[in-house]
């Protein structure tokens, strides 16, 4: 007999896209300065215009393109783009869709373009990698129309929400032994000197390294509050499940799905043979400082983007979003991620061995 409280997990193959009202607006992202793209996304918008009669918002300098201005068989279409440019107008509210036509970096960008709600994103896989691209273009009319009927997989990918303080704590002249709690000496706060700088959405990770200096990095890592440990070597980069599979799986951190709500901090080259990779929960904010007694300055970026420098005083606000990145899958989320683990990674991939024929190899192995 089951109790009244008991936990029921809900499988996560049940997320489903559903359409409140028909899809009108289409926001379709192409990976610049590949010329192999022309003709894909030509296809797909003139498919979009004049065959499901939709609003497609395309970036102003792709419509400028050269060859793309210089091709009267889509000029009709082209005059029916609608266009933008990025940090300046914003189209977050108008967007029911998002197509993107590249490889992974087209769905960063397409994020970063969604500070806030971010509308179904479906991506194409045309660029090098594709490890969040599970769409094949070839069949590309069958699987929008399969979108747009609705009921299609869909994977929340877990973003997050990040903030730049600059003069946040005042550097202490003389520090005191670290306490036997485990908080640490702590530079004082001073809030009236505190300033938000940046706010941002990030979907794969955040990265603090040393930058230019010769020097270790050497920062402090704090948890809720709390001082949990110091970080001394190349960085540490914080990431999302989904960016467990970027530059974290190369630090040497475990991949982890993106439905498994989880923060992963992992250092880059710590100068220590025990600094492991670590897995948080979601919802906990994390902070990262320069130590009171770093050498140098540090630097951050997020997502590879927007890089900056890091002063004593400043700190790094991090936490999960509570704005996801809905992308639609190919087939289910545990196969497309498994499937891009096998064809991107090559995941546990090794000759195999091969059975043992004789009985007497048998015999000789056991002897």
């Amino acid at each position: 007999r089951s109790h009244p409280s008991s936990l029921h997990i809900q499988d996560p193959a049940s997320q489903r896209l559903t359409w409140n009202k028909p899809p009108l607006n289409v926001l379709v992202i192409r990976k610049v300065r590949d010329e192999g793209l022309l003709e894909p996304f030509k296809e797909l918008c003139r498919f979009l215009v004049e065959e499901k009669k939709l609003m497609v918002y395309v970036e102003k300098k792709v419509v400028e393109d050269g060859a793309l201005v210089a091709d009267e068989m889509f000029s009709s279409v082209r005059k029916q783009l609608c266009t933008f440019r990025e940090g300046f107008d914003d189209i977050s509210d108008c967007i029911d869709l998002i197509i993107c036509l590249g490889g992974d970096g087209t769905l960063l960008y397409a994020s970063s373009l969604f500070q806030g709600s971010v509308p179904p994103v479906m991506a194409f896989h045309l660029g090098s990698l594709g490890f969040l691209t599970p769409f094949k273009f070839e069949s590309y009319k069958t699987e929008v129309d399969k979108v747009f009927e609705g009921n299609a997989a869909i994977v929340l990918r877990s973003r997050l929400k990040v903030k730049v303080v600059k003069g946040l704590f005042q550097r202490t002249k003389q520090l005191s032994k670290p306490e036997e709690n485990g908080t640490g000496p702590q530079n004082h706060i001073s809030p009236e000197t505190a300033k938000i700088t940046l706010q941002l959405q990030v979907l794969n990770e955040v990265v603090v390294d040393r930058g230019p200096s010769s020097y270790l990095s050497n920062v402090d890592l704090y948890l809720d509050g709390r001082l949990i440990t110091s970080v001394q070597g190349d960085g540490v980069i914080v990431s999302t499940p989904t960016g467990s599979t970027a530059y974290a799986a190369a630090a040497g951190a475990s991949m982890i799905h993106p439905n498994v709500p989880a923060i992963m901090v992992t250092p880059i080259c710590p100068h220590s043979l025990s600094f492991r990779p670590i897995v948080v929960p979601a919802g906990v904010e994390l902070m990262i400082t320069l130590s009171p007694d770093a050498r140098n300055t540090a630097w951050v970026s997020f997502d590879g983007r927007k890089r900056q420098e890091i002063q004593h005083g400043d700190s790094i606000k991090i936490t999960t979003s509570c704005y996801p990145v809905p992308s639609l899958c190919c087939h289910d989320l545990v196969y497309d991620w498994f499937d891009s683990l096998a064809q991107c990674l090559h995941w546990n991939v090794r000759k195999k061995q091969t059975r043992l024929t004789d009985a007497s190899d048998t015999s000789d192995t056991e002897n």
